[in-house]
């Protein structure tokens, strides 16, 4: 038995949150059907902000229950404070990420408050996720710009680690190091991500990068090496940070599955059938800006498909 490796789709939820087309509440739930039958096990399906703030997520509710209804993976939905929170867990969501900034600067850009008041906010979404009846919801807490931010420039490693053991004591499930500007590097990958999970112990901890200056899929290996197994990914390597001036593109779906496959993980997912769905998607996003190799290139015929033994 090959060792697990989680790909987590994001694209209906970072990846469409700045491009020109905003899309039917179906095509979004027909692309996290497709994934989920191609193999994806976990999705981030929305995202809970002002309508007026990003018109994109002006269904989040709808997506959010049609998600559930589909069934087949977990659907979860990014927060930005208590308010969205609250309106996510009222959904039926099975899990909400929530997410603040190392980087004061970019905090302040993002959701009008410095870190530390994000950090109070936390503390109030896990005593109203404990208060929530029905089944417990899990929660994840991102940092977001933890190698670096293009509004402050270098940000230091030790606020990072000190974020995430706050984080991790204020009740979260699962603590997400997030480069959101595409600044990392595979050495600092190592000595952040690695500092984190011993500092959390066993709390599980995940991966989220931008492959804005080409470094994402080897930052996804420096972050296996310390002991990470679940990575957010983009369908078509779409997304971007509307904070993060020249922040393109999450890590490739296709590609991170491609990479954890050939690194001898198990990812459950069917590379075809998600190379099929990426193409129905670019047709519904024309003019936007697509990435990824094994779209373009293909699957190589040493390629060993999940369920088949090697020769």
């Amino acid at each position: 038995m090959r060792e697990r490796a989680c790909v987590r789709e994001v694209g209906p939820r970072d990846g469409i949150q700045m491009v020109r087309t905003v899309l039917a509440t179906e095509r979004k739930l027909t692309w996290c059907r497709r994934a989920a039958k191609a193999g994806i096990r976990e999705i981030e399906v929305t995202s809970f902000v002002p309508a007026k703030v990003v018109p994109q997520f002006g269904d989040a509710e709808a997506v959010a229950r049609g998600a559930i209804a589909l069934g087949g993976f977990t659907a979860s939905a990014l927060v930005p404070n208590l308010k969205g929170a609250a309106r996510a867990i009222a959904t039926g969501l099975p899990r909400i990420n929530y997410v603040l900034s190392a980087s004061e600067e970019h905090n302040l850009a993002n959701v009008r408050r410095t870190t530390e008041e994000s950090l109070a906010d936390f503390g109030r979404i896990v005593a109203l996720r404990n208060a929530a009846p029905g089944p417990r919801v899990t929660l994840g807490a991102g940092i977001a710009t933890a190698f670096g931010c293009t509004i402050q420039g270098a940000v230091p490693e030790k606020r990072v680690i000190e974020l995430a053991i706050r984080l991790a004591e204020a009740g979260a499930d699962e603590v997400i190091v997030a480069d959101t500007v595409g600044y990392g590097d595979p050495g600092q990958v190592r000595r952040i991500v690695g500092d984190i999970t011993k500092a959390v112990g066993k709390l599980p901890v995940a991966c989220h990068f931008h492959d804005t200056r080409g470094l994402g899929l080897a930052n996804v290996t420096a972050a296996i090496e310390v002991g990470v197994r679940a990575f957010d990914a983009s369908l078509a390597g779409l997304g971007g940070c509307p904070f993060a001036p020249g922040a393109t593109g999450n890590i490739d779906t296709e590609d991170t599955v491609f990479l954890l496959e050939q690194l001898g993980f198990d990812t459950g997912v069917d590379l075809e059938a998600l190379v099929a769905l990426r193409h129905e998607v670019e047709a519904w996003l024309p003019g936007e800006r697509f990435s990824g190799a094994i779209a373009r290139a293909g699957l190589p015929k040493t390629y060993r498909r999940p369920g088949v033994a090697a020769p």
